[in-house]
This record gives structure tokens, C-alpha cells and sequence, in this order.
């Protein structure tokens, strides 16, 4: 039996999403200036393929069936082709900040999901009261 039918987690998984991407976002910051770096970016996506494909299983009732193997894609992240400035760096100041902000409101929406998911959790150990 599936405690809460997976609900904690698909948090858990948008929460791994989330500080993956602020990481990127960081990094991609952190190396404005730096000659020809090439900023990065995650990929929803592959991301979600990537952990679905984590989570099939299957059982062979018969030899002659074929196997079942959960193929692995590539990590979501990938870099951006595009330059900004003229040393060949393409971090674009505006749009990290702009990610940021976007990223952090989906990650304080996760976290209090997450916590209210545990608050029903208490609830019901303590019988409602």
C-alpha cells in the first residue's frame, strides 16, 4: 500500500527540480564575467522523462517475453547556444534574476504544500485534535 498515493513524493521530486535549478541559476551568476562560459539551463522536461523512466518496473510472467529495461536519458541540464556579450558569455543578468524569483516562489510553494501535507499527517496521529 502507497502512503498518501505518492503525494510526499511528488514534492520530493519537485523540491529535487527546484534546487537543481537554483543551483544552475547560481552558477550561471557566479560566471557573468567569465569568458566564453556558456550558461546553463534545466530542462523540465527531461527531468520529469528522467524520473519517470526511474520509476517503471515491470515483471516478466514468461521467458519469452521481452525484457523491460527503463532507458536513461541524459540529466536535464543543458547549455545554451546563444551569446550575450562579446567575450562569448551568454548569461543573461536579466533573465538568471528573472529565473531566480521564478524559482524561488515555486520552491515556497512546494515547501508549503509539503507542510501542510505533514500538518493533515499530525492531525491524524494525535486523532484530530
Amino acid at each position: 500500500m502507497k502512503l498518501f498515493s505518492g503525494s510526499i513524493a511528488s514534492l520530493e521530486r519537485g523540491l529535487d527540480y527546484s534546487s537543481l535549478k537554483q543551483k544552475v541559476i547560481a552558477n550561471n551568476i557566479a560566471n557573468a564575467d567569465t569568458p566564453n562560459y556558456k550558461a546553463k539551463e534545466v530542462n523540465f522536461k527531461k527531468m520529469f522523462e528522467q524520473s519517470l523512466a526511474n520509476e517503471l518496473a515491470a515483471h516478466r510472467t514468461d521467458d519469452r517475453h521481452f525484457q523491460f529495461q527503463a532507458h536513461r536519458s541524459a540529466p536535464g541540464v543543458s547549455a545554451r547556444n546563444t551569446s550575450f556579450n562579446q567575450n562569448g558569455n551568454s548569461v543573461d543578468m536579466d533573465k538568471e534574476m528573472s529565473d531566480l524569483a521564478t524559482n524561488q516562489i515555486y520552491y515556497n510553494a512546494l515547501t508549503d504544500r509539503l507542510t501542510g501535507r505533514f500538518s493533515s499527517l499530525s492531525d491524524v496521529i494525535k486523532g484530530g485534535r
